[in-house]
């Protein structure tokens, strides 16, 4: 079994606030806190590389990188998940390379506004898991460790 050397974490618009934004729906930890659980989950020699934008280019541009070398990718697309076709053909381009991209979510968005229930990124996505706060994390970075 060959570990991922690196396994890339990326989140989408308004995750810089967690901890502050609506901590009844996403709690009161902040993304510094998930970066922390994730590092000391990680098996030793991978490295969690986890970004942040509210920028949709710049998290289309990080999904290149993760096809140009070769890294998993753990995706909370955030709002885009409804929306973005763009992030969604760019996501298919990391599957479409062999490599594992799990969608993740904080909350269970079909347990929320109507909206919030389609996600155009699960179609091309390896799998998705929502609903179970930084767990949902956890269980994206076991999967992909346990498939290298």
């Amino acid at each position: 079994m060959t570990i991922p050397r690196r396994i890339l974490v990326l989140n989408g618009p308004n995750l810089n606030r967690l901890g502050t934004r609506e901590p009844d729906v996403y709690g009161t930890a902040t993304l510094a806190d998930l970066e922390r659980e994730l590092r000391d989950a990680a098996p030793a020699g991978a490295e969690v590389d986890l970004r942040q934008t509210n920028d949709e280019a710049e998290l289309i541009g990080w999904l290149h990188e993760a096809v140009d070398t070769g890294s998993p990718v753990i995706l909370n697309p955030a709002a885009f998940t409804h929306y973005s076709y763009a992030l969604r053909d760019a996501a298919a381009l990391v599957t479409g390379a062999g490599l594992p991209l799990i969608e993740v979510h904080l909350s269970n968005p079909h347990a929320r506004e109507e909206f919030r229930r389609t996600s155009v990124i699960s179609a091309v996505a390896t799998g998705v898991i929502a609903g179970l706060g930084f767990g949902s994390y956890r269980l994206a970075l076991a999967h992909i460790v346990s498939r290298a």
